[in-house]
């Protein structure tokens, strides 16, 4: 007996050395100790990293008995340092709670546009976010609307499309425009027909961050995110109030004011926005057509945030109205005659959001937003005029476990387009509808490997079911080495509001032959690399990117009889293909940024190869920032595009536009000016806008800058 008792209590103590146990963390601020979803926890003994949940809780399975130092960290917060030993003296989650500390690097921001709270280090989708620092020094250079923010992106273009009125759409990877998916906070707001002028129209004062995600991203947002997609994210009531107010001038004529207000009463919260954007007629070329043409606008957007226990909400609206008359100088200084291109827009579009916690690990979220965009367009012989007017709502289920993440979705789109009879012409009017149901899982596959898989179903009800399915994932390879890979199928529904039809401001186009188009379809994928390291004092990060596309019908302009126009789908396809290149480098307060892109983008019609118009096969991005903190800010900028194809098969030249930005910076007041384009680059000094006479103009493709040198500076305030 005493035999059989001496090895039980052998064998209880070997299992007791053998057994694996957990180390749960509960991760708080320390300020309001709410949890930090997304936090990450890291034991680099055992080079094992995980994120916490919606609810800040940490988890690590299978650990040996011992004592750990665990390595917590989440965006804005102080790295913190804390001992476990294991087993865990009791089975609540150890608190852990970090202070507010210095900003981080990019690669630790939280993103929202794959709707999973982990930060860019941690999810399968890559995803490039301009932020912080980064968004205030964009924002000072164009604060009247968001074209500096994408355009001196890697692998982004804001390509104009209209000489006289300034419109400009966003190319992706060398496609057009009406690939890229537009959303504000995730409620697309800006397709179709209220897509025209829309970057032109939304001032990046009130925005937290801006997400891009490049290739199909079709899974979550439905058509139209075949080259990508942009998500502007605004800001939300903080800690603390926030009041600030910009005002901005430039050497066109341009002026811009704004104001934020943002705060937290308790239970609700409270964000409003408000601006004043205009220019006077700009012409540097002095050639009687404006280059930023004449235009005022006002903006005003109240949101309003509630916050129960279980339950968040919030509601938000905004109106925008805009005079935009760009043309002859010497029309809109006196009238008369001359050739002329108005804009008037009204835009009202509203949002609401309610997010319920079911249980611990699952949260139900509806959305629902409501646009009515009516644009009038006029030139001498010639006047479109519509309204539309879309909805969005949208239900999910967000389920988040240990080793899963899961999202299971419905929605409903509905886009309505009425023209007010000019002509005879037959009418572009439309009515679509589209019902979406969706899931996307994100595993966590080992703590080197994260999967994340989705599927998408679309009915619409002019062109049928659409079945897009995406996978993408992760592997860290080392802690300082990551690659993703990923790709998926996407479609766009036809539609006449292209950057082609821009151009001719919907001129003798016909509508959409409902009986004889078919959705465009298209299929993609990228693989990246990104390393970071430091070499002495010199902190280094590398990102390489390759992607491809291929569109297979894509909707083409082509002649009808009675020399009309007409979109029909093409026999054909057309690809883009091509590789992005991003280096950083840090020191002390020096930060030098190089990008380089590679776009090879072709149409295959009728059997020929021919190089897609408007496309730069290279481009070369360089600025160099010196910041010392809450001091001064001085950046150097150089940028290079390759000579593109025109429309029209000639060839444009190749060109650099540089520009300089100083700021100086008090604790509630900053200064700055910026010197853009000061080389003074412009394509009226070396290749022509128009053919024909300055009162009958043909416009042919703007591929470079026409604004030229242009000095804004402004004041920043803080109360």
């Amino acid at each position: 007996m005493k035999h059989i008792l001496s090895l039980c209590i052998v064998l209880l103590a070997c299992t007791g050395i053998y057994a694996q146990h957990t180390i749960r963390l509960s991760i708080k601020n320390s300020e309001e100790k709410e949890p930090l979803a997304g936090a990450t926890a890291t034991i680099s003994t055992l080079n094992k990293t995980t994120v916490a949940d919606s609810l800040g809780i940490a988890t690590f399975a299978d650990i040996a008995p011992g004592t750990y130092t665990v390595t917590v960290s989440f965006v804005g917060l102080e790295e913190k340092q804390v001992s476990v030993t294991v087993p865990m003296a009791t089975e609540e989650p150890l608190e852990v709670l970090l202070e507010e500390g210095e900003e981080h690097e990019a690669e630790e921001v939280v993103v929202t546009a794959t709707r999973i709270s982990r930060t860019i280090a941690n999810i399968p989708t890559r995803v490039e976010v301009i932020s912080g620092e980064e968004l205030a020094e964009k924002a000072n250079m164009k604060p009247g609307d968001i074209r500096m923010l994408l355009s001196e992106s890697t692998g982004i273009q804001t390509q104009q499309t209209s000489a006289t009125s300034f419109n400009a759409g966003i190319r992706i990877q060398g496609l057009e425009g009406r690939y890229t998916q537009i959303l504000r906070d995730g409620y697309p707001l800006y397709s179709g027909f209220s897509g025209g002028l829309s970057i032109l129209q939304i001032v990046p004062l009130d925005l937290r961050q801006v997400e891009v995600i490049k290739g199909a991203a079709s899974t979550l947002y439905g058509g139209g995110a075949i080259a990508g997609l942009v998500n502007l994210v605004s800001k939300t009531p903080g800690r603390n109030r926030e009041l600030s107010f910009l005002a901005n001038g430039t050497s066109a004529g341009g002026l811009d004011l704004s104001g934020f207000y943002s705060q937290r009463y308790g239970k609700a919260g409270l964000t409003l926005f408000a601006s004043r954007n205009s220019n006077r007629p700009f012409d540097p070329a002095d050639i009687g057509l404006t280059a930023i043409p004449k235009f005022e606008r006002y903006t005003i957007n109240p949101r309003l945030f509630l916050y129960g226990k279980n339950t968040t909400a919030d509601f938000g609206i905004t109106y925008i109205t805009e005079d935009r008359t760009g043309g002859s100088v010497n029309y809109i200084k006196n009238g008369g005659n001359g050739f002329f291109e108005k804009n008037n827009t009204d835009r009202i579009t509203t949002q609401f959001g309610i997010a319920h916690k079911l249980s611990e690990h699952s949260t139900l979220q509806f959305k629902n937003s409501y646009s009515r965009f009516d644009r009038v367009i006029t030139i001498p012989t010639y006047t479109f005029d519509a309204l539309q007017q879309s909805s969005f709502s949208e239900l999910t289920l967000n389920r988040k476990g240990e080793k899963a993440d899961w999202i299971f979705g419905a929605n409903v789109l509905t886009d309505y387009l009425a023209e007010q009879v000019q002509t005879a012409d037959p009418k572009r009017d439309y009515h679509y509808n589209t019902y979406g149901v969706f899931v996307q899982n994100a595993w966590l596959v080992s703590d080197k490997v994260v999967l994340e898989t989705g599927l998408r179903g679309d009915y619409v009800n002019e062109y049928g079911f659409e079945l897009l399915p995406r996978v993408s994932a992760m592997f860290r390879v080392t802690p300082k080495l990551t690659t993703r890979i990923g790709g998926g199928f996407g479609y766009k529904t036809p539609t006449i509001f292209t950057e082609e039809a821009e151009r001719i401001q919907f001129q003798n186009l016909l509508p959409i032959d409902i009986n004889r188009s078919k959705n465009e379809r298209s299929i993609g994928g990228n693989w990246d690399i990104n390393y970071r390291t430091n070499i002495g004092d010199v902190g280094f990060s590398f990102n390489h990117l390759f992607f491809y596309t291929r569109l297979n019908n894509p909707l083409v302009l082509m002649g009808a009889a009675g020399g009309k126009v007409q979109f029909q789908n093409s026999t054909g396809h057309l690809d883009t293909k091509g590789m992005e290149t991003n280096l950083r480098f840090t020191y002390d307060d020096l930060k030098l940024f190089i990008g380089y892109t590679y776009t090879d983008a072709n149409t295959h019609f009728t059997n020929t190869k021919e190089w897609l118009p408007l496309t730069a096969r290279h481009r070369l991005n360089n600025v160099l920032m010196y910041e010392v903190e809450d001091k001064w800010k001085l950046g150097l900028e150089a940028y290079y595009f390759s000579k593109q194809q025109l429309n029209d098969g000639t060839f444009g030249k190749p060109y650099w536009v540089t520009g300089f930005m100083a700021e100086k910076i008090w604790e509630k007041i900053s200064l700055y000016v910026n010197f853009e384009n000061f080389t003074n680059t412009r394509q009226t000094k070396f290749d022509t806008i128009f053919t024909g006479t300055i009162n009958n103009p043909t416009f042919r493709d703007i591929y470079a800058p026409v604004e030229g040198f242009v000095v804004n500076g402004g004041i920043k305030i803080r109360l």
